[in-house]
């Protein structure tokens, strides 16, 4: 007989989990969450199931948090075949073109990264999970079917050869940085056609979004750990590119009332503290001299509150 389930219990954090290949982004989160045994869960940066790395999983208040992530640059470690296209764009697909050209020269491959650095449009591809008429783009394509996409506006910050194993058939590995709503294996497609051939995904890692980098855990780690909270972020972590404001007593009780204060601060969003240093959530200085409240996590702070 199984043994129960505990409770589920209030749980406040973001815990930074390595996601497998193999499994989708929210069954890597229910399984994370079912450790905790978290009421509210939530991921930020979905992952395709192919791909690994980086997926910041946010309990409790932090799911509040996980918004204000989802427009983050994001970093990824990517290879490609050269030589074949899919269906899919990765290796998970059916190569539906092939070229004679299955070796580009080290001048060919720095000509195509440069012209696909910066600002550039990007045509999302039919396998994603884009809406067309109320479905969704994958389900369409698995029907056979293809429908017209607009090209979005989209930044390549950084695109980085790091590897060039130089094989008859060649493999090659990226790092690159982008700004959301890029398709890496559309990238590595489109890459591959300036340099006169054709190209699929074959790994993708990811290992920053943001300024959250590092610290990833397995799901095998986190279950070998006698205590799993230990691995657990505290939500700010996440905002420390917010410069941070201590209240004092009267200042926050006046937040906590959805009220206002006149402030001599500069108009920006700032991190907010009690004078405990506990993290309260986040305010705004306006032009008129106001601070005001953008978002308060009072049941995480009470739970951290210092009497």
């Amino acid at each position: 007989m199984s043994k129960p389930r505990s409770k589920w219990q209030d749980v406040h954090g973001i815990f930074l989990l390595n996601k497998p290949k193999g499994i989708t982004s929210n069954l890597a989160l229910q399984k994370v969450r079912r450790i905790f045994n978290a009421k509210k869960a939530g991921h930020t940066g979905s992952l395709d199931p192919m791909a690994t790395g980086l997926l910041p999983c946010c309990f409790g208040d932090a799911t509040k948090v996980a918004g204000l992530m989802l427009n983050a640059d994001k970093v990824y470690i990517a290879e490609c075949l050269i030589g074949s296209q899919t269906d899919t764009g990765d290796a998970t697909g059916t190569i539906t073109k092939t070229s004679n050209k299955t070796k580009l020269s080290d001048k060919e491959i720095q000509i195509s990264i440069e012209s696909l650095t910066g600002d550039i449009k990007q045509i999302p591809p039919m396998y994603s999970a884009l809406h067309h008429e109320g479905r969704r783009l994958y389900d369409l394509a698995r029907e056979g079917k293809e429908v017209e996409r607009k090209a979005r506006d989209i930044i390549i910050h950084a695109f980085k050869l790091l590897k060039n194993d130089k094989a008859d058939i060649q493999t090659l590995r990226f790092e690159i940085k982008v700004s959301k709503g890029t398709y890496i294996r559309t990238l590595l497609e489109d890459f591959a056609k300036a340099c006169g051939s054709f190209a699929h995904m074959t790994s993708l890692h990811r290992t920053q979004l943001g300024i959250i980098k590092g610290g990833m855990i397995t799901l095998d780690e986190l279950t070998e750990q006698s205590n799993p909270f230990d691995s657990l972020q505290p939500m700010d972590m996440a905002l420390i590119e917010y410069p941070l404001y201590q209240l004092d007593k009267d200042k926050l009780q006046t937040l906590i009332h959805g009220l206002r204060f006149q402030t001599t601060l500069e108009p920006k969003v700032y991190r907010l503290y009690d004078h405990h240093n506990n993290f309260v959530g986040l305010g705004e200085a306006q032009d008129n001299s106001q601070f005001k409240v953008k978002k308060l996590f009072l049941k995480s702070y009470q739970s951290l509150q210092t009497v």
